[in-house]
């Protein structure tokens, strides 16, 4: 019994108690069942655990200038996908994770050595593994499937008890080692140089960040989309930045943003029959628009009328 079916155990009560109150004809179904978990729950526990982990790496990411590298990565996880469904893997996203992790390392490696930029060598996976991912399908797995596109644009119906399993222990993992290494990440993000001089090991600090990065990112693929991962990864903790007044404020900011982004992209997603993950990053684009008009246009306004 994985991570994930044991969550599921402990909170099936209180979705069914919560699932009473929620408005909505389809939204309801994500809390309540009538016949143990299936794959609305699994959707709406795996949404929940991933945004909150998303929340606390993204707002790292922000401090490193390194918002891009999660889109990157998810575009590797797709060329890892595909081996995986050609291959007749029950559980693509282990492909998915392996591929990821090398790539991260490789970045940054890459960019430890000064030998590319690190915008420059995650352009070059991004295009490359989501362009063999397509070459693979077209050869060998008879062109392009429909559950393929899930995991381009982002599906929770395919998220199944294994998938949850794997999404759960990535997303615990995670939470632990941001936990152990906290002040080691928040000071080799501000300054590693001045890290190494005080005896953090900076290197590996960041090798095992962008590891750690890798895995989280494919734990979003089947919520988002790889195409759509910056949508729960970058941009609530950019619209935290907009309102938090420290890094520990914007880690909380980033989770009010991120959860309530899922929370009405989810809903709306179900009742209007669109796709969750384009949803979700409509919905906080659009949070995101209206905390930045509010904090750098309104606000100011208000501030002089009042003065």
């Amino acid at each position: 019994m994985g991570l994930g079916t044991l969550l599921m155990e402990v909170l099936a009560s209180p979705l069914q108690a919560i699932g009473e109150f929620v408005p909505g004809e389809v939204f309801p179904h994500f809390f309540v069942t009538s016949d143990g978990p299936g794959l609305f729950q699994y959707a709406l526990v795996s949404s929940v655990v991933v945004t909150f982990v998303a929340g606390v790496l993204g707002s790292f990411l922000m401090m490193r200038n390194l918002s891009l590298i999660g889109d990157g990565l998810a575009h590797v996880s797709f060329g890892g996908i595909c081996v995986g469904i050609v291959l007749g893997s029950a559980v693509p996203l282990v492909y998915a994770l392996v591929f990821s992790i090398i790539a991260s390392i490789l970045i940054f490696e890459m960019q430890w050595r000064e030998i590319l930029t690190g915008d420059a060598s995650i352009a070059i996976f991004l295009t490359g593994m989501l362009a063999f991912g397509l070459l693979v399908l077209r050869l060998y797995g008879g062109g392009v499937q429909n559950d393929v596109e899930g995991y381009l644009f982002g599906n929770l119906l395919l998220i199944d008890a294994d998938s949850l399993d794997l999404i759960v222990l990535i997303c615990v993992l995670s939470t632990l080692s941001f936990f152990f290494l906290y002040n080691a990440l928040l000071a080799t993000s501000i300054d590693p140089i001045a890290a190494q001089v005080q005896g953090i090991p900076a290197r590996n600090i960041g090798l095992l960040f962008s590891i750690i990065t890798a895995a989280v990112v494919v734990s979003m693929v089947k919520i988002v989309g790889a195409l759509l991962v910056t949508a729960l990864l970058v941009t609530p903790a950019a619209t935290a930045q907009q309102v938090g007044s420290s890094f520990r404020s914007c880690l909380v900011w980033a989770q009010v943003f991120g959860h309530t982004s899922v929370f009405i992209g989810l809903y709306f997603s179900s009742e209007m029959s669109t796709g969750s993950g384009s949803m979700i990053a409509v919905v906080s684009a659009a949070i995101f628009g209206i905390v930045a008009i509010g904090r750098n246009i309104l606000v100011p306004i208000i501030l002089t009328e009042n003065n």
